[in-house]
């Protein structure tokens, strides 16, 4: 497996990346980040931090007009419309910051985040038979890792043995129904084994601080990028969602 990890500002499409930000929405951005900075409790729990991730969210792109909330057994998703009924549009898989063994890392995806990631979005693609999810993301609040769903649907939705794995476990029909037999028997292994590259865009919010608190206009063009970013683009995926 290669891994290609690229920043904020070369995985946007260069055109929207050149329009010229909202100065409202940058403010607005900016102060809900850094409260998001700020509320980070590393001897909270995993819920704490799921909560953040969701206000974070909420408040800076998505409400009132997309749904966010858990389902099921996946930690956040961010749906195509208004409320729970409408489909899912983006998955996230939340750690707590201290969560270091199951958290990916650059050099290291195929860990239990990432294995999550791919029964939750087999369950969509799969099972739902939903075809607008756009995004998959893991993180721990500081790091964030933003994986395109068309990665997830080649790799893994039209790899025909392991939807068979998948199928039969989800219908008991394997030596376990446990999640983690799932994780550790049919996602490692079958991870491990993939020779493509995978591209993913990654970031750290922690290097974007000292612009964030900088009053200083101009330090701004170091959030742009991210800004735009979060949620994914292109061109962006409040607009995608659209």
């Amino acid at each position: 497996m290669r891994l290609n990890p690229i920043k904020p500002r070369n995985a946007l499409n260069k055109a929207f990346l050149k329009l010229k930000a909202n100065r409202n929405q940058i403010e607005s951005f900016k102060t809900n980040l850094i409260e998001l900075i700020d509320t980070i409790n590393e001897k909270e729990s995993e819920e704490f931090h799921k909560n953040l991730v969701s206000d974070f969210l909420k408040k800076t792109y998505f409400s009132p007009n997309h749904f966010i909330n858990t389902k099921g057994r996946n930690d956040l998703v961010i749906h195509n419309g208004k409320n729970a009924k409408s489909s899912v549009g983006v998955i996230i898989e939340a750690k707590k910051p201290t969560n270091t063994s199951e958290m990916i890392k650059t050099d290291n995806i195929n860990k239990k985040a990432f294995q999550e990631l791919v029964l939750y979005y087999l369950r969509e693609r799969i099972t739902q038979k939903n075809l607008e999810v756009k995004y998959l993301i893991v993180t721990n609040i500081y790091e964030w890792f933003i994986f395109d769903t068309q990665i997830f649907d080649r790799l893994f939705a039209q790899n025909k043995n392991l939807v068979k794995q998948f199928t039969d476990f989800e219908e008991n029909r394997l030596a376990d129904s446990k999640t983690d037999f799932f994780y550790h028997d049919i996602a490692e292994p079958f991870i491990d084994g993939i020779t493509s590259e995978i591209t993913f865009t990654h970031f750290d919010i922690r290097n974007y601080d000292k612009p964030l608190r900088n009053d200083d206009k101009k330090e701004d063009n170091k959030l742009i990028a991210l800004y735009k970013l979060l949620p994914p683009a292109p061109p962006s995926l409040a607009e995608a969602l659209a």
